[in-house]
């Protein structure tokens, strides 16, 4: 039995997906399926069970342990709004139930892959797997860089796998129920289907119009690495996940128009409540995973653009 927390979130229904795939059905989904919308995402996926998310977590605070043989934990639940600012939650859904599913693993000696995110780095410059370089701006970064901190303490006594990853700006197919959350990537499709103009945001952080850089990873290489490393248990750690190159939200426009055929780029004023919060800039340094031995290649914007939209067009 293999575990998927946030199995019918965007990441995790796509491992659910790649674990199917590779001939996996005895996959448990554990999820909070509050938002009845989310259920698209399983619908197509071949799992053995779903338990809520707080009736898990309580049965692991009490003892309960699995009724058959568990070989690995994917957790990929949390709570990813970056403008959710109520702390209590936050940390209870992301830093609570993180570390008690982690203390069960340790003590079980189950394999344990969780999703850890490119926001603790906050404003950068450097994105490289370090506290030096780690500066969260919001609680939701917080709650991410307080995990990595406690993963840090225990994981010389850790006797089985433990791995976190520190997704960048994931995109792609099941994330539609993310609404505003959702990558700039869907948003920007939408809004050229319905209008005929893609809008990014004016110069910002020393930034042009539409030039901020992110590094922007498709969901299928996130769903590759994780599957990677059930296959490589000797690999434990904290690695960053992106592509290791910075593209500009001017290039995500313009394979967004370029499938569409259609269409044009039209510049909009900045928040102003995303001043300071905002992370102009991301490229992750993948130096540490690649020593690690992963050698796939990563998709480009343009390849994963034009992946996803094949997608949605196939799934509406």
């Amino acid at each position: 039995m293999i575990i998927v927390t946030g199995g019918a979130g965007f990441i995790g229904s796509n491992l659910v997906r790649a674990l199917n795939a590779r001939g996996e059905r005895d996959v448990v989904v554990i999820d909070d399926l509050q938002d009845g919308s989310k259920f698209r995402n399983l619908a197509d996926c071949d799992i053995s069970d779903y338990e809520d998310q707080e009736d898990f977590l309580t049965g692991l605070e009490a003892g309960r342990k699995p009724n058959r043989a568990l070989h690995a934990v994917f957790h990929q639940g949390a709570c990813s709004n970056t403008m959710e600012w109520d702390g209590r939650y936050m940390m209870r859904n992301n830093y609570h139930y993180s570390k008690v599913l982690l203390q069960y693993c340790m003590a079980e000696r189950i394999p344990f892959y969780y999703a850890s995110s490119a926001s603790v780095y906050g404003a950068g410059p450097e994105f490289r797997e370090d506290p030096a370089c780690e500066r969260p701006l919001n609680v939701y970064g917080y709650s991410k860089f307080l995990f990595d901190a406690y993963v840090r303490r225990v994981l010389p006594e850790a006797h089985s796998p433990v791995v976190g990853l520190r997704y960048f700006n994931v995109y792609g197919p099941r994330e539609q129920h993310k609404k505003k959350m959702a990558s700039v990537a869907f948003h920007l499709d939408a809004q050229v289907r319905e209008t005929g103009e893609a809008r990014l945001f004016e110069g910002s952080g020393g930034y042009g119009d539409g030039e901020q850089r992110r590094d922007f990873i498709y969901v299928g290489d996130v769903a590759a690495v994780n599957l990677w490393l059930l296959d490589h248990p000797r690999v434990s750690g904290i690695f960053n996940l992106g592509t290791g190159r910075s593209q500009s939200f001017n290039e995500v426009a313009r394979a967004v128009l370029a499938w569409h055929g259609r269409g044009q780029i039209r510049y909009i004023p900045f928040p102003p409540e995303l001043a300071g919060r905002y992370q102009s800039y991301t490229q992750a340094d993948m130096t540490r995973l690649r020593e690690a031995g992963y050698e796939a290649p990563f998709a480009t914007v343009q390849e994963g653009v034009r992946a996803y939209l094949d997608e949605l067009a196939r799934n509406p």
